[in-house]
């Protein structure tokens, strides 16, 4: 099985906006005005596409609050949760 994209949804500060950044690029996919609608139902499972990825979303300052894998399917057995 081919691994999964890895994405990163930060608040960006200086835009005041939520950014969802490709992991090995660093080039932000989409933009979102605030965090909850980042996270809406289904919102992040466009963003990410049809081929799936992983995406770990930040608290506004700090560490991570939660990884999500799209689709649920490809989620590692291993991982915790």
């Amino acid at each position: 099985m081919a691994r999964l994209p890895k994405y990163t949804l930060e608040k960006n500060e200086k835009k005041d906006r939520w950014d969802l950044k490709e992991d090995v690029t660093g080039r932000v996919k989409k933009t979102f005005e605030t965090k909850a609608d980042a996270t809406a139902r289904g919102v992040l499972k466009k963003a990410v596409g049809p081929e799936g990825g992983s995406v770990k979303i930040q608290k506004v300052r700090g560490p991570y609050q939660e990884e999500r894998t799209f689709p649920r399917s490809r989620d590692p057995k291993s991982s915790p949760g």
